[in-house]
């Protein structure tokens, strides 16, 4: 089998589904550089507690992604056989249990901030930040619930630009309001870290009602209602929740793991959070390519095998996988090249900084694995509705390698932090090579069934 497919239509419909994604994941990227810088400039210690406080709010946002992206395999597939009603089901299904998912962790925010805090550091200044941060931005959970889970829909039925379009404008409304209320310009109150979490309220305001908006009074090719949320859907809720379950334990997984993983770095140290905040803003700055491939996949598989085209699924399918090697080797350049540029934008101590840098060096090696078993396993394995497979991945090679190994090596061995962010990463190196002998075997590809006339 060819490694890369001649079909020029192939690469036409993947840059126009992974641009405006690629696009939109930068525009985030921005956010989270912005609202670091600001808060940067504040200290390390309220630097510190937003960022934990956003590793929480983290957790939620995976959840909706594994709502959001489970009922894309089905839109998606439901897309590539026409069927609009079962299409309907899906969407309304999910948007059901957002509401849910959102109100659980907003109760929870709401009535245990300091407990939850105190999951990720011991230091009460960490901690009181933090909570500061958490009690103004309990409304995004529903805000930031519906308009992410509804944009992946959105996506995978053609409407790709609509989210970009939102981002961009959130961009703007966000960096504004931060300005003001962190530093209390415009005879506004200096909020400091609460004004960061009031001007991601406001842009997530923003989001919630251009994407939902668009979605009951604009869209054409699915023409849903508000009165369809109240519609029947028992008859595609067992197969919703054969495929669309596991993305969502698999996405919450991987959110739980990601929050342990700054428990870990919480208890290092404030220095370790602090560099490793500033690190995450360079990893996901390199890795908007490899979401928008990502993402466009998954739609692109499940239209192809929603057409019936088995075959052609799995040409393009080694296509994105060799497709993700080499967008991981220019992933490891940029890491490299800057930085030491990004970091120069940060007001931290010398100590924060030489480990800000020894962790980019660590992240440029992870991100070349981590480029090819994210289009593969958020991709073209998801879109061939292979959801319980990877479920079981992520819990082994997160769970029983990543996370543990991590831990003594931070917590016992306290081994420099270039090997402490390798050891965090193992799952990276073993996903991509198990799930390419998974691509091998075609076993992937599983059979979806629409909701009955």
């Amino acid at each position: 089998m060819e490694l890369f497919v001649k079909d020029t239509s192939f690469y036409k419909k993947l840059l126009i589904l992974g641009l405006p994604i690629a696009a939109q994941q930068l525009i985030t990227v921005g956010v989270n550089m912005m609202d670091n810088i600001m808060l940067g400039s504040l200290g390390e210690i309220k630097m510190s507690g937003a960022t934990l406080a956003n590793q929480y709010i983290s957790i939620f946002q995976i959840c909706c992604m594994g709502l959001g992206m489970g009922a894309s395999v089905l839109t998606s597939r439901y897309w590539g056989m026409k069927n609009i009603e079962s299409l309907k089901k899906s969407i309304v299904i999910m948007l059901r249990m957002t509401a849910l998912v959102a109100t659980i962790f907003a109760l929870s925010t709401l009535l245990f901030p300091n407990g939850i805090m105190h999951l990720f550091t011991s230091e009460s200044g960490v901690i009181q930040s933090g909570v500061d941060y958490f009690l103004i931005s309990i409304p995004c959970y529903y805000l930031l619930g519906f308009s992410l889970t509804t944009s992946l829909v959105l996506r995978s039925v053609g409407k790709a630009n609509i989210p970009l379009i939102s981002s961009i404008f959130a961009f703007f409304i966000n960096v504004f309001f931060n300005w003001v209320f962190i530093y209390g310009k415009l005879g506004m109150p200096r909020l400091e870290v609460r004004g960061a979490a009031l001007g991601t309220l406001i842009a997530r305001s923003f989001e919630f009602v251009f994407i939902m908006g668009f979605l009951f009074l604009k869209e054409k090719n699915v023409q849903l209602k508000l009165k369809d949320l109240l519609m029947d859907c028992k008859d595609l809720m067992s197969e919703y929740i054969r495929i669309a379950s596991p993305v969502l334990v698999s996405d919450s997984l991987l959110g739980l793991g990601n929050s342990a993983v700054a428990v870990v770095m919480g208890h290092i140290g404030a220095t370790f959070v602090a560099a490793n905040a500033i690190t995450t803003v360079v990893q996901q700055l390199s890795t908007v390519v490899i979401q928008g491939i990502s993402q466009a996949s998954c739609i692109i598989t499940g239209n192809t095998l929603g057409e019936g085209d088995v075959e052609k699924a799995q040409r393009q399918g080694v296509t994105f996988a060799a497709l993700g090697f080499f967008i991981g080797l220019i992933g490891c350049g940029i890491i490299l090249l800057l930085s030491n540029f990004i970091v120069s934008f940060y007001s931290i101590t010398s100590e924060t900084k030489s480990l800000a840098l020894s962790l980019m060096d660590a992240m440029a090696f992870v991100v070349v694995f981590q480029s090819m078993n994210s289009i593969l396993t958020k991709g073209v394995l998801r879109g061939g509705g292979d959801t319980k497979f990877l479920m079981i991945a992520d819990i082994i090679f997160l769970w029983v390698v990543s996370i543990p190994v991590g831990a003594l090596a931070g917590l016992v061995w306290h081994l420099p932090g270039f090997w402490i962010f390798i050891a965090l990463k193992l799952d990276q190196f073993i996903k991509a090579v198990w799930c390419i002998f998974r691509l091998r075997s075609r076993k992937w590809i599983k059979k979806i069934q629409p909701a009955k006339e």
